[in-house]
């Protein structure tokens, strides 16, 4: 029997053409949390998707929107929680965490790739770390219930989240630098500063990510997402192991925004041509290959380990973050 999946991070096309009936790519008892804007969304942008996503998930049985930690795990449905990847969207009014959270929105991270006005990003070559305003979100969304996230942070942003945070953090969908050198890659002292709170780090297939970007390396793609978590689980422990796949079901246009934003990322996405990513059907051996789940058995893994890294930590985690 497949393990219960808590995917951490994925992302849908953010605007009106998107459709949620994509996200059916996951089996049925999963966890999904979706991408609802980062720094290029205004809060009306933002909030205008959340609204969209949920009213075409209220529509569609598959579906269950995440209201509380009881709405996950019915064997029947897909459970549907959104996550921010940037503060941009909150418009500099920390009241509208609680607007998001209410809406769903179980996650953000302050800053995405480059400073703002909460932090530095991965692809800032000065870190100065939290702002003064970042330090007052972190502390907001601990009280309202949403993880901080550190994915996409400096490196010095990651440890300030760590240093004021009262509650676990993660790390929705972040590799490790020590296997692959890049700058979207978390370092040891990030993971082991992100372990300390309770957190949990979200592994993802992203190529460019795991050094295997060619189209034609999808079998070393799924490896190198193995050996990450292997890596993870002997640098922090289990329990602060997890999946945030980070997969993209609209990778073609996000290619495109890559080219045509480029203020937003740099030459460390660029290049290795076109991102590839590890898709939904991979995770749990579900397209016919042997899956990750298969991959970990093989790295060692017993039944209840893979149950944990696929959905056991997020979930408890949860329990100790979320408001309800």
């Amino acid at each position: 029997m497949a393990p219960f999946l808590w995917e951490q991070h994925c992302c849908l096309p953010l605007h009106h053409t998107a459709r949620i009936g994509e996200l059916a790519r996951y089996p049925l008892g999963s966890h999904l949390s979706v991408n609802v804007g980062y720094s290029a969304q205004t809060t009306a942008d933002s909030l205008e998707l959340v609204h969209r996503f949920r009213d075409q998930a209220a529509a569609d049985p598959r579906f269950r929107l995440v209201e509380r930690r009881a709405d996950i795990g019915a064997d029947d449905a897909i459970a549907l929680a959104f996550d921010l990847e940037d503060s941009g969207p909150l418009g500099g009014d920390l009241d509208n965490v609680e607007l998001f959270y209410r809406l769903g929105v179980r996650s953000l991270l302050p800053s995405y790739n480059h400073a703002n006005a909460a932090g530095c990003g991965c692809l800032d070559t000065a870190d100065t770390g939290l702002t003064g305003y970042g330090k007052d979100l972190v502390r907001k969304l601990n009280e309202v219930g949403m993880f901080a996230d550190g994915s996409h942070c400096s490196w010095r942003t990651g440890l300030d989240i760590a240093t004021h945070t009262a509650v676990p953090m993660i790390y929705s969908h972040s590799n490790f630098a020590t296997l692959w050198e890049h700058p979207r890659n978390i370092t040891d002292d990030q993971a082991r500063a992100c372990a300390e709170t309770g957190g949990v780090i979200g592994i993802n297939g992203v190529g460019i990510f795991l050094g295997h970007n060619a189209p034609g390396d999808h079998a070393a793609r799924l490896a190198a997402m193995a050996d990450h978590i292997r890596y993870g689980v002997d640098l922090v422990g289990l329990d602060h192991i997890g999946v945030g796949s980070d997969y993209s079901f609209d990778g073609e246009e996000f290619n495109d925004e890559i080219r045509a934003n480029p203020g937003a990322f740099s030459e460390s996405y660029t290049k290795w041509g076109p991102l590839q990513w590890v898709p939904p059907e991979d995770l749990l051996g579900e397209s016919g290959a042997p899956g990750l789940d298969e991959l970990l058995a093989d790295r060692g893994f017993h039944a209840g380990e893979r149950a944990a890294i696929f959905g056991g930590n997020f979930a408890r985690v949860a329990g100790q973050v979320w408001r309800d």
